[in-house]
């Protein structure tokens, strides 16, 4: 497991809701597309990081975490595992608090490199799953 419940319930409640999500297009078939989604209805803000620097979701997009000109707190990783590490690394060089990791993205050197840097981190999971189990009001 990489990232128990108390690890999720802090990134999720208490690392704070400016939320990157790298991979977020708008395209509506894409699960970061409804994840973001999600995370905006429990009072994230999303902001999207695709090449394309689409808005979505209200959201004014960037091509990367470090063309953001304002703080990151969470960095949600919707690429494939072998580009993941490469987010995470960027994630720590922007100052985010915690790296998250989706449901099938698995690096665990990167996971190792991000803990180290002092960030929480998970992998493997998704928030649109986890944050509806957090209960009213603990978003």
């Amino acid at each position: 497991m990489y990232g128990d419940s108390a690890t999720v319930r802090r990134i999720l409640t208490e690392s704070g809701d400016t939320w990157a999500v790298v991979g977020l297009s708008a395209n509506r078939s894409r699960a970061a597309y409804g994840v973001a989604q999600v995370l905006q209805r429990f009072g994230k803000r999303v902001v999207p990081v695709h090449p394309k620097a689409e808005t979505v979701h209200g959201e004014q997009g960037y091509a990367s975490l470090a063309d953001i000109p304002f703080d990151v707190d969470v960095v949600d990783v919707f690429v494939n595992s072998d580009l993941a590490g490469a987010v995470a690394d960027e994630a720590v060089a922007k100052g985010a608090r915690a790296v998250w990791f989706q449901l099938g993205v698995i690096d665990e050197a990167a996971y190792e490199r991000t803990r180290t840097a002092g960030l929480e981190m998970v992998m493997d999971r998704c928030p649109a799953i986890e944050i509806p189990r957090l209960g009213p009001g603990s978003a």
